[in-house]
Order: structure tokens, then sequence, then C-alpha cells
């Protein structure tokens, strides 16, 4: 643990950090990426280009530094970002280089200010930290179902809602160590594809959920064609427009703690309430398919928004397994319509009520908001962004 004095020191720095947070990543991601360019094969460029990989690293160091002197309070974001790690196969070997550049950026924002006690205090402070990042990660990398990136060939491919693919997956031949009888599948975990897109100078890696908990056809994940307000998804392009039934694909494995609460699933007080938007409804999709096999008379209120009938991804295999459930409220909104999942929708859901929430970040923020706004606590309201989590959280 740092010493008193360090953390004084770092709590000094908190109202520099605030005002100058995104300053400090933005620096040091560039610095970084100069002088280590083949970092860029793991970092998400849109993320990037969009800020949202720096606002969520932001929000971490302020997070850290207010609560140096009792790190274990992190520990769920902790395990949220080490989830990420894992899938993206960070090692140790890559904080020292994490470190040199996040203690050169504070330098170089601070300027003079930057005296030896900071800079000492803060190289003291980001060793504990990444010592607690790594200790948690290589839980997880003994627990991952394989090691590294394993090559799956595509036995399925399907358009359902218009711009989004669904996947199936199984391992070739010569991973003979994955079987997918053994797997255990989690609902609302997402793998992680590995590619080598024709227009780009680097490999891309993005994380994409699991549609089902089941492996009795393969693994199934979903990807929805990324192409709006002017951004061409690389990754999400080449998956729909370039990998096809009988191609092979890395993997990564299962990774995330986007969860059903376990204590909850076997139980008809609390009803389930499951909202998503476009292909959010993907983990919201294995969720379902869980609930509905665990315990099919829990109480469950499914909510989906998308932009029109067209959109509607999985609308079949979403009425099939809402059917087999024994209390449904089912509720549709078509943007184009007018029909809006919106604050006002929320004011008529019961309290207390178990609430999971996945879709773009916007969606994810009005939908937060709102339910936090009518007292649904902190501990009912779970939900898994398309985008880097701690830039929906405030330190």
């Amino acid at each position: 643990m740092a010493s008193p004095r360090t953390i004084e020191i770092v709590k000094s720095t908190v109202p520099f950090l605030e005002e100058h947070g995104n300053q400090i990543t933005k620096i040091f991601y560039q610095n970084m990426f100069a002088e280590h360019p083949e970092l860029l094969d793991i970092f998400n460029e849109t993320n990037q280009k969009l800020g949202r990989q720096q606002s969520a690293l932001a929000s971490t160091v302020l997070a850290a530094a207010k609560h140096l002197d009792k790190l274990e309070a992190l520990l769920p974001e902790v395990t949220q970002i080490a989830h990420k790690h894992r899938a993206l196969q960070i090692h140790p070997e890559h904080y020292p280089i994490v470190g040199k550049h996040i203690l050169g950026a504070i330098k170089e924002v601070l300027g003079d200010a930057a005296n030896d006690d900071i800079i000492d205090a803060w190289a003291e402070a980001y060793g504990d930290i990444a010592g607690v990042f790594i200790h948690v990660e290589k839980g997880m990398y003994d627990a991952a179902m394989w090691d590294g990136f394993a090559l799956f060939k595509v036995v399925d491919k399907e358009i359902t809602g218009t711009d989004v693919a669904a996947f199936t997956v199984v391992p070739v031949d010569d991973n003979q160590d994955i079987d997918l009888s053994k797997l255990t599948l989690t609902a609302g975990q997402y793998v992680t594809v590995k590619t080598d897109p024709e227009d780009t100078a680097h490999l891309a890696l993005r994380h994409y959920s699991l549609c089902s908990n089941s492996t009795d056809k393969g693994i199934q994940f979903a990807v929805r064609r990324d192409n709006r307000n002017g951004h061409e998804g690389v990754v999400s392009n080449h998956m729909h427009d370039q990998v096809e039934v009988g191609d092979t694909i890395l993997l990564s494995a299962p990774a995330g703690d986007f969860m059903l609460e376990p204590k909850l699933v076997n139980q008809n007080e609390i009803p389930l309430v499951l909202i998503s938007a476009g292909v959010g409804v993907t983990p919201m999709l294995a969720m379902l398919e869980a609930q509905v096999k665990a315990n099919p008379e829990r109480p469950i209120i499914w909510a989906y928004a998308c932009q029109n009938a067209d959109h509607h991804a999985f609308a079949d295999r979403t009425d099939a397994l809402l059917a087999q459930a024994e209390q449904v409220q089912k509720h549709f909104f078509y943007f184009e319509d007018g029909t809006l999942l919106d604050e006002n929708w929320l004011k008529g859901l019961p309290m207390p009520a178990d609430v999971y929430v996945c879709g773009s970040m916007a969606f994810m923020d009005s939908m937060i908001d709102g339910l936090i706004a009518l007292d649904h606590g902190v501990d009912s309201v779970h939900y898994e962004p398309f985008g880097p989590k701690m830039s929906l959280k405030t330190a």
C-alpha cells in the first residue's frame, strides 16, 4: 500500500485531474502510440477518435487518486476493466509502458508544478494500482476457457434486423483442447474477435456479446454493421462483408461480469426488466434464454427500441423465448414511428425490480439517469454499454 505521504500528495492532485484529466489522457495516448505503434493493434481506434477511451481512462485515474488509501472500493470497476484487458490479452509487461507515459503526460500538463515529490508519489501510486490490476487479471487468465486467441470456423451466418449479423462458430480441428460440450458460457458475456482488415495498417480487436449461452450449435455472437454519423466501422464491415460460412476467425475466451443476479433468478417476487436498443438486444437475448430455462415463472418485462420494424433484430427468436415465460410484458419502440423508450416510460416500472440495460452510450446515459432519478437503487441497475464503461461513470 502507498505510504501516507504518497496518498496525501496524490489526493492533493485531484482538483488538477478533475480539470485536466482528458488533456492528460489525450497526451498519454499520443506519446505511447508514437513510441509503441504495435499497441495500436490492441486499442479500439474508433473509441480513440471519439474520445471515449480518453474519457474512460481519465475517470479511472481520477477514481484511483480519490481512493488510493482504499483501492478495494474500486474492485467492481477494476474487475470490469480487467475482463476487457484479459479479453484483449493485455499482460503484466504492458503496465510499465503505460506507467511511463501516464507519468510523462502528468508532468507535461503540470509543467513547472510537476516537482519531484508529485512525480515520485504518482510513480508509487501507479505501482500500487497496476499491481491490483495484474493480480485480478492473473486470476482471469488462469480461469479462461482457453489461452490467447484460438481459431474457430464459421458454420452459420444470419442477417437479422437489416444490419446485424449473427455468427455461429466452432473450434477448428487443431483445437482439440476446446470441447464445446464442456464450455460453460454465461449470458451477458462477450467474445473478442481478432481481425486483419484490408483497409487498415493494424490488427483490430473488438468485443461482441454472446446471443446465447448454449453451445449445442457452437458459440453464437452478433455484430452490428457500424455505418452511422459518417463513421464506417473497420471490424464490423469486415465481419459483414468478408467473413462467410467456412471461413476462420480468431477468438479469445468469453469474458465479462454483466450477468443475471444469481440469487434472484429462481424467485418470483422481483421482476426481471430487460431494456435494450439496437444491437444491445444481443446480451439480453442470452439472459432471456437463461432466465426462462432456469425459472419460467419469474415475471419478465421486455423493452426494445430500434429505428423501425425492419431494423428489429432477433424478432422471431425473442418472441419464441418470451412465449416460454409465464408472466410477460412486451414493449417495442420504433423511433421512426415516434414511439420512444424514454424516462416517461421508465416511470411505469415496478419497484423493486432487477433491471438490465444495454445499448449505445447515449441510450445508456439516458436510461441510467432516468432509473436512478426514479430511485431504482444502483445495486438493482445493471448495464453493459458498447463502449468503455468507465466513461459512463463518475469517479
